[in-house]
């Protein structure tokens, strides 16, 4: 009995006294380390200077006298902020606040920009080394923040898509890239557009995600242009840039949309979705030039996750597919 009684007390001592071992030698471990950093960090002017009074400032202060200003490099830091590339040429401002949207005209002298302050504006920038710009600001509806623009019929006019409370909208800006009058040239502001067209609630209460352009000069089309809207629930819309007539839908059922874009010939229409395939419609026109109709042509497979983003491209026959950056060959679709 009496050994037993020795064993139930010994097991709990041997137990204590190696735990406190192990504690001593993480904590001897961790004061090493402690001491080893310290020891490395440099001394700092006053303690490589004990001596020197408190009063007295370091040698790189002292050349400042009371009452004068250090120097200020604000100039040079705004110049390397702009040229922080060398193909960097210029930049626009103007905006109040995030910029949403933009696209290019044709001629690419003309840019278009949407803003969250409501705003739509045009940048005229054949002279890109210029230090100021011709600017057009047309301000939507209150309540509509633009979410896509595009031009149409060439730089002439923009489509804009905005959003509000009873859903997204249409509408069609026309001679954008008038030339200037008298008054509002020594402003370098150019004259307020037209709304030519408009349409409410063109998805219901979903918003656009993105509008797409291009010229109907595939087939017997008649070169005018044809814009595409994609909304972020599945359906995508077909419509006429000049008159605004709505041609057709497609729905992609997959869930939501994430992009659409259209050949730059106006023949093919693309969705990237929420699944991993991209599915291709094609527009076939009648004789006299105008939308026939709109077929689902191909769907394109062989992604492992959702494709976010997507571009079909004049000339190559590639359609450029981004899940991760990695492109997908077709050779046909063009």
């Amino acid at each position: 009995m009496a050994a037993s009684l020795v064993s139930s007390f010994t097991v709990p001592l041997v137990s204590a006294v190696l735990g406190a071992a192990i504690a001593l030698v993480f904590l001897a471990g961790y004061l090493r380390r402690k001491r080893a950093a310290i020891a490395h960090i440099p001394p700092t002017e006053t303690a490589a200077a004990p001596d020197q009074p408190k009063h007295v400032r370091p040698s790189n202060q002292a050349q400042y006298k009371k009452g004068h200003l250090r120097p200020h490099h604000h100039a040079a830091d705004k110049d390397a902020a702009k040229k922080h590339h060398h193909l960097d040429v210029n930049t626009l401002r103007g905006h109040t606040d995030s910029v949403t949207a933009l696209a290019f005209s044709n001629d690419a002298c003309n840019l278009v920009t949407v803003c969250a302050d409501g705003a739509i504006r045009v940048f005229r920038i054949d002279d890109t080394s210029s230090k100021s710009f011709k600017i057009l600001r047309i301000n939507l509806p209150a309540g509509a923040h633009p979410t896509a623009v595009t031009f149409s019929e060439g730089s002439s006019s923009v489509v804009v898509a905005a959003q509000a409370l009873l859903g997204s909208s249409l509408y069609m800006y026309a001679d954008v890239s008038a030339p200037p009058t008298a008054e509002n040239k020594l402003q370098g502001k150019l004259s307020p557009p037209e709304i030519k067209w408009s349409h409410p609630k063109i998805h219901g209460k979903e918003s656009v995600l993105n509008l797409a352009a291009a010229r109907a000069t595939h087939g017997s089309g008649d070169g005018s242009t044809i814009i595409i809207s994609c909304s972020e629930a599945t359906d995508i819309k077909v419509w006429h840039g000049k008159s605004g007539k709505e041609f057709g839908t497609v729905d992609t059922n997959q869930l939501k949309n994430n992009m659409a874009d259209i050949s730059p010939n106006g023949r093919f229409i693309a969705a990237a979705a929420f699944t991993a395939d991209v599915k291709v419609w094609e527009i076939v026109y009648s004789k006299d030039g105008s939308v026939k109709e709109v077929n689902k042509v191909m769907q394109l497979k062989g992604h492992k996750s959702a494709v976010t983003c997507l571009a079909l491209l004049p000339i190559l026959s590639k359609l450029l597919l981004h899940p991760k950056m990695v492109p997908f060959e077709y050779g046909t679709l063009m």
